[in-house]
């Protein structure tokens, strides 16, 4: 029986032990008066309309065509698939030492860091105020420290938080007794704030999903300078192109020169179509001046991406040849989860969503539990006893009674915060959809133009020749000759004009399709502080 009595009294304080854990559970844990957070739906179209089959089917053979659906998808190094090893060095080199990417990467960890910040609010603030005071007091002394005139008073440190010991040494200096007084202090003060309404942990969520929405930023940048680069790259190769072919002009406009003033001597033609011949070849080595201009613009602006001063960067002159490959356009669904931009819309959506909690978490009270100890002792040898040793806790609860309607209007601001962010969300969702058939549209019907552009280039290259011919028997005038130069030098142009603009709207197309990346390669929140998480977002390519 005696057993049996001390097994039930082992059972009820093992009860109670469980019941005050579980409420110390439930003081630490407290409850989240926050709204849930549910993202909207965004309704998608089952297809792109531009990209469809039947947008094609009236196209001439050999036009451009988005990938097959069982096509490879977008990958990370998503330029490779022009096949150009210059553009590929290029792009490497952009993701090391592009200054925009990594200010946008120390964003991030800056954004890292607050977690931690906020985080901290979960534990007590300990601190320590260690101190020595030594006092003395002459005999004429009426008793107050630094009141008579031959009393002195000699402090080190600051004040101890503890109660006062008095302990005194009796000195003789002369006639006179002098008694000095040491006191020393070393106090800890403790103070913590549980998180019963989960104001604390809707910080931590908030600050988790602004490093989120920091990481999409940096994504969206990175493939925003990515296709920056590709485009100022195709664009130079198309300067390279225009000089070619001002080049065959300037050459051709010279024999026609030499040939009209070679006419003149026979009687066949007059000095009118020699100065109409000089003003063709000038007008010719004008424009293909001005193409070197244009030509140097685009390389330092690739070198400014590279990260490289543009007076040490180069490029050699290529030129443009490059097809447009087939790209993988996959559904509208998918651009929910690859692109960056659309990835941060949603993340402010949640982040906009946790600042309603803090805000709510206002209506309850705040709850601070204190606590102090130490040791104080008028003889450093005394200072480490259970003697010296003082302590007290204490508890407080605050609550706002009124406030004017302060925190209704700030829960109010915060919710119409998050309302436009909806808002925002699914104005990115219906532009980037836009952007998409956009570059669609564009690639479509530019290669549908360059197809004709090159009859034309033929066309006028034989009208050329027909022309030529008719002036070098006296048929027809030199102003006819330079009628058909006009026409051959404007088809060629606009030729070089539509491939650029069709690579263009190639990477822009890829742009607006993110570029291979994908929402899986953002961290989750509960990881967003590990180092590979930062790791994995600043190797990103």
């Amino acid at each position: 029986m005696q057993g049996e009595g001390r097994s039930t009294a082992r059972a009820r304080r093992r009860g109670a032990r469980d019941v005050a854990a579980a409420g110390a559970l439930a003081l630490l844990c407290g409850c989240n008066v926050g709204p849930r957070y549910d993202p909207p739906g965004m309704p998608a179209p089952p297809g792109f309309k531009e990209g469809a089959p039947g947008a094609f089917t009236r196209a001439p053979p050999g036009t451009w065509q988005p990938a097959r659906p069982g096509d490879a998808v977008l990958k990370g190094k998503w330029w490779e698939i022009f096949r150009e090893p210059e553009l590929d060095a290029l792009e490497s080199q952009l993701d090391i030492n592009n200054q925009t990417v990594a200010q946008y990467f120390q964003n991030f960890m800056a954004a890292r860091a607050q977690i931690d910040e906020a985080r901290a609010g979960y534990f007590p603030t300990v601190s320590a105020a260690p101190s020595y005071n030594v006092t003395g007091l002459g005999s004429a002394s009426s008793g107050s420290f630094g009141g008579g005139p031959t009393g002195t008073t000699t402090t080190v440190g600051p004040t101890g938080s503890g109660a006062t010991g008095v302990g005194t040494t009796g000195l003789a200096i002369g006639t006179q007794s002098y008694h000095v007084t040491s006191f020393f202090s070393l106090p800890l003060d403790v103070s913590w704030e549980p998180d019963l309404w989960g104001r604390i942990r809707n910080t931590v969520r908030e600050y988790e999903y602004a490093a989120q929405v920091s990481a999409a930023d940096l994504e969206n940048e990175r493939l925003t300078e990515q296709a920056d680069l590709a485009a100022y790259y195709f664009e130079l190769r198309g300067q390279d192109a225009l000089q070619e072919v001002y080049g065959r002009t300037i050459e051709a406009d010279r024999h026609a020169l030499e040939l009209t003033r070679w006419l003149v001597v026979t009687g066949i033609d007059s000095q009118q179509a020699v100065a109409q011949a000089e003003v063709t070849l000038y007008d010719a080595e004008e424009a293909g001046i001005g193409v070197a201009r244009n030509r140097a613009i685009y390389e330092h602006a690739i070198a400014t991406l590279v990260g490289k001063p543009a007076s040490e960067f180069s490029l050699p002159v290529k030129v443009l040849s490059t097809p447009v490959p087939a790209i993988p356009i996959g559904v509208p669904s998918e651009l929910l989860q690859r692109r960056p931009d659309i990835a941060a819309a949603e993340r402010t959506m949640a982040q906009a969503n946790a600042a309603i909690g803090i805000a709510k978490a206002a209506y309850y009270p705040t709850v601070s539990l204190t606590g102090s100890g130490g040791l104080q002792s008028t003889s450093l040898a005394n200072l480490f006893s259970v003697p010296a040793l003082v302590w007290s806790l204490g508890a407080s609860a605050t609550e706002t009674i009124f406030d004017g309607g302060l925190r209704r209007a700030t829960v109010a601001q915060y919710e119409a915060t998050y309302k436009a962010d909806v808002a925002a969300y699914k104005q990115t969702v219906l532009t980037a959809f836009q952007q998409v058939e956009d570059e669609l549209a564009t690639l479509r019907v530019v290669s549908q133009q360059i197809e004709r552009q090159e009859a034309g280039v033929r066309s006028a290259g034989r009208y050329l020749e027909i022309a030529m011919a008719l002036y070098q028997t006296g048929v027809d005038p030199y102003l006819d000759v330079i009628t058909a130069q006009t026409t051959l030098l404007t088809n060629e142009q606009t030729e070089v004009t539509l491939r650029v603009t069709e690579l263009a709207a190639a990477v822009q197309l890829v742009q607006a399709l993110g570029g291979g990346w994908s929402v899986a390669e953002l961290p989750a929140a509960s990881k967003i502080r590990s180092k590979e998480a930062a790791f994995q977002i600043q190797t990103t390519d």
